[in-house]
């Protein structure tokens, strides 16, 4: 074809013809997906609109009920379904153990966290373990789990869970008294709190020397756990930011609280005497030097304590939280509360607990993993695919999408757990029929299993093996099923007012 035949072809209309024909062609090609995000129309999931995808409907679920409609999702779909949205990209939803165990153990380093969970949650986690991959999250999680062994559990137990559960009591005993209601929830944020921090840091927050007087530090950091939340899956969340006013809020908090880590670390660098035989987690990090044999930066230090302080603070204050509404809401089984009550009496007679307390008290363990399998610390959570991968029953997943999972959905899910799945009953874990990490999702699954689970579960029956010796508990609206709030982790929307009153019938 001559020069002058393009030319001819190239007019204005013909040129105007072309241009649609691409623009029909690009409008059917991504009918139901994202622009650019390639489409998968052999996977179910929800209809999505031509170039923006499942944008539309995915912002107008409240993140107040988002898992809700992952439930929806799973009964409507299977166990398996897509969406994509624009910025987020396609993300497959899997809520099969199987798959599960394939991805987070099987072909653990095909897949990761990935830039955009780093950037999305900077302010809050940086550079640390829980956005960290590859060879950055195999040291800090190497060097982490140096914390967490038998020797520490029963020197945690005996030193600083008891020593923090006493002035809980003391608190309550206060409570008691007056009659007024208190907020479970915060009480548990400030026990957990001041004993990680001890553990870890060698620093005593000071939250529980009154439970009710408000912690700068503790204050900034659940509003910024919140701010951050709500960027996690949404394509426009620096609209949002900037539109709410969240933006500037999240910098602020981001601020203080990396202030206040910083105080902490050079506190540590301006002792005079060495630390102890016995390193924290604070010490273990300091210590540490680069490839180059550069101590770690201050920056890396931060995000290294505000990491940790998520792990060792939120989750195991929330899930205790939660485990009392579940006990004691309207229509539960009150052999649930004497089933903890007997047994704590019968093993501690009226003593502390101890670490081999602790491991004794199974009906105890059992309420609290009950709890977690129902409301876990992380209810959903997303990896995105470093290589072309085949799933366990033949799925394709390419490089660049997402996979995701909710910890909610799977909890709640009858083909799992049995008919009786969305029930809490404690007794399912007293036999020997321990359930795969697979298919108890909880503590995580994988090289990424939870370091803290041992940790979070002697903890948990330490401080309410405590409680129930000297109080009994009634909530202020028993009948009112509590609310999530967007979160990384599971908090009580308002937390759990409790009535509290002193056993009278108390062993000796």
């Amino acid at each position: 074809m001559t020069s002058s035949a393009v030319l001819r072809l190239l007019t204005r209309g013909n040129a105007s013809k072309l241009f649609l024909a691409y623009v029909l062609y690009i409008v059917f090609k991504y009918r139901r997906s994202v622009y650019g995000i390639r489409p998968r129309p052999e996977i179910k999931g929800p209809r999505g609109l031509p170039l923006i995808g499942n944008t539309l409907e995915m912002i107008a679920v409240p993140q107040t009920r988002i898992l809700e409609e992952h439930e929806r999702l799973r009964a409507l779909y299977g166990r398996v379904y897509t969406y994509a949205m624009p910025k987020v990209g396609r993300i497959i939803y899997l809520h099969d153990p199987e798959i599960i165990d394939h991805v987070l153990r099987t072909n653990f380093w095909a897949y990761g966290k990935g830039q955009r969970a780093k950037e999305v949650a900077m302010p809050l986690t940086g550079n640390g373990i829980f956005t960290a991959d590859g060879d950055h999250w195999k040291w800090q999680r190497k060097l982490a789990s140096n914390i967490f062994s038998v020797k520490a559990f029963r020197q945690y137990t005996s030193d600083v869970f008891c020593r923090e559960g006493d002035l809980a009591i003391e608190y309550l005993n206060k409570i008691a008294d007056t009659g007024k209601p208190v907020d479970i929830q915060q009480l548990f944020y400030c026990y957990t709190l001041d004993s990680f921090g001890e553990i870890a840091f060698g620093v005593s927050f000071g939250s529980m020397k009154d439970p009710e007087q408000e912690v700068d530090f503790a204050a900034a950091f659940d509003r910024l756990t919140h701010g951050v939340a709500g960027r996690v899956y949404s394509p426009i969340w620096w609209l949002t930011d900037w539109w709410t006013g969240n933006g500037k809020q999240v910098e602020k908090d981001s601020k203080l609280v990396r202030d206040f880590a910083l105080r902490v670390i050079q506190e540590r660098r301006n002792k005079e005497h060495a630390p102890a035989q016995e390193k924290d987690l604070l010490q273990l990090f300091m210590d540490l030097t680069d490839d180059d044999g550069q101590p770690l930066s201050d920056d890396m230090l931060i995000d290294s304590v505000l990491n940790f302080i998520i792990a060792g603070r939120d989750t195991t204050a929330q899930s205790l939280a939660w485990m009392f509404y579940l006990m004691h809401r309207n229509g539960s089984n009150p052999e649930f509360v004497q089933g903890l009550i007997k047994e704590t009496d019968e093993i501690l007679k009226g003593g502390y607990p101890t670490y081999e307390s602790t491991k004794q008290q199974k009906y105890a363990e059992a309420c609290f993993h009950e709890t977690s399998r129902l409301y876990p610390s992380v209810p959903r959570s997303t990896r995105i695919c470093f290589e072309d991968d085949v799933l366990p029953g033949g799925i394709k997943i390419y490089k660049g999408e997402r996979i995701g999972w909710s910890t909610w959905v799977m909890g709640r899910d009858t083909t799992i757990w049995g008919p009786d799945a969305k029930e809490f009953n404690p007794n399912r874990w007293l036999n020997n029929d321990k359930p795969s990490s697979s298919k108890f999702l909880s503590f995580h699954h994988g090289p990424r299993t939870c370091l803290g689970q041992q940790y979070a579960t002697i903890e948990a029956i330490t401080i309410t093996s405590m409680l129930f010796q000297k109080f009994t508990f009634e909530l202020v609206d028993p009948n009112v099923k509590p609310t999530y709030y967007p979160s990384p982790t599971l908090p009580i929307a308002g937390g759990l007012s409790v009535l509290v009153k002193r056993r009278t019938d108390i062993a000796v």
